[in-house]
């Protein structure tokens, strides 16, 4: 599984779909916001908007939320600014600027927004061709390791200490599977293959058919023959394996963690994933966030609402506020010292994971390497294909759905 506004916040939850129309008697100061938040998030959101009501002079605004599932929200996005009636901003990852931006669906915010006061690694997730389309909300969305505390007293800093920990001291604890993560979903492929050197794409051109590709492929493989991890196992899996203390270590996502801290409480515990043995890599989980992007339709006294909103949203004492609350690391630059990120160990050692992943590339090609990996990485998972015979089907797959894509 992430944009801008001013003046009283009256917050209606509203579902509806992506070709809504609203009553005739709208002003400049109604905003649509669309979002792909867990439900967890939802109280979060609604108290900055509602602390964004209470500031001086904020009478006028009405700000009309939708939820969508993240895949529902990028076509409902697309269907509503083909028909000329999108919301005004939306909250989603990174991945999506993409085909929104080369659409013309969504603003620039070079000159809209001060974008040196983020972090570089943020922006650099949602910029491309010399330009910057979101605003971050928060940084990471990256994958980490996650380990219960009461079966693992010294998270492995290398592959080769977690192998130790499989093979001896997960047949003590009794746990179903030394660790899970969701597998068959090249996200979760990515950081193994930056961790023996490659990248699944340069630029917009897919780099698949790679010696790193082939051993990161060889490496699930692996942990699949020595039972490290189930035979199968989807994101829901991997999730219940470990909230159920069935599994010592999962692999899992920035998103997670409050939930986590909820069901496990003290027993959960952070690490960076553990460095490649053979190589002396950090595994490379991709990093980008959540971000604001801004309707192409904004014109005039609501865009400029909306910059006020943006701004409010993510200035110091909310960056802040987010992390205690949310577990989530601060987009702000400023923010990212802040004694509630130092003096927790779960957001320093997020954070110590985001400091050796990569930016997640916005090149609308993205989607396309992601659709040639997954059905083929199926294959070899199951037994039907092998991994010399599947990596160059990937990058082929890839440079032809990109292919067609450009027509």
């Amino acid at each position: 599984m992430r944009q801008p506004w001013t003046l009283l916040l009256l917050v209606v939850l509203a579902g509806g779909g992506a070709c809504r129309q609203f009553a005739s008697g709208d002003t400049d100061h109604r905003i649509v916001v669309w979002e792909m938040e867990d439900a967890a998030i939802a109280p979060y959101i609604d108290s900055v908007l509602e602390a964004f009501r209470r500031l001086p002079g904020n009478a006028d605004v009405k700000i009309v939320r939708t939820h969508y599932h993240p895949e529902d929200l990028r076509q409902q996005f697309q269907t509503a600014s083909i028909a000329g009636n999108p919301p005004d901003l939306i909250i989603t990852q990174s991945d999506p600027a993409g085909i929104y931006s080369v659409s013309g669906f969504i603003l620039s915010v070079d000159g809209l927004f001060d974008m040196s006061r983020y972090n570089k690694a943020a922006v650099e997730a949602v910029s491309q061709d010399g330009k910057t389309w979101g605003v971050p909300i928060s940084n990471g969305n990256h994958l980490m390791l996650m380990y219960n505390k009461s079966f693992v007293h010294k998270p492995p800093q290398t592959m080769a200490e977690l192998f130790d920990f499989c093979d001896q001291r997960a047949k003590e604890i009794k746990v179903d599977h030394c660790m899970a993560f969701f597998l068959g979903e090249p996200y979760w492929l990515v950081p193994w293959m930056g961790a023996f050197g490659g990248w699944p794409m340069d630029g917009r051109r897919p780099t698949i058919d790679t010696p790193a590709t082939r051993r990161a492929l060889e490496f699930v493989l692996e942990l699949k023959r020595r039972r490290y991890v189930p035979q199968e196992c989807d994101y829901n899996c991997a999730d219940a394996l470990f909230t159920e203390r069935k599994v010592a270590f999962v692999i899992g996502g920035d998103w997670a963690i409050s939930r986590y801290e909820a069901q496990l409480k003290s027993d959960l515990g952070i690490a960076r994933i553990p460095k490649i043995s053979q190589t002396g890599r950090w595994p490379t989980p991709m990093v980008s966030g959540a971000y604001f992007m801004l309707s192409s339709k904004l014109r005039g006294p609501k865009l400029e609402v909306v910059k006020r909103l943006v701004d409010f949203y993510t200035n110091e004492e909310n960056q802040i506020g987010q992390a205690k609350t949310l577990m989530r690391l601060p987009a702000l630059s400023k923010a990212n010292q802040a004694k509630v990120i130092m003096d927790d160990p779960n957001l320093r050692a997020s954070m110590e994971q985001l400091l050796v992943g990569r930016p997640m590339p916005m090149a609308t090609e993205i989607r396309a390497v992601w659709d040639a990996i997954r059905p083929l990485y199926g294959r070899v998972l199951s037994g039907q294909m092998t991994v010399d015979e599947a990596v160059p089907l990937m990058q082929l797959d890839a440079e032809t759905k990109i292919r067609e894509m450009n027509e």
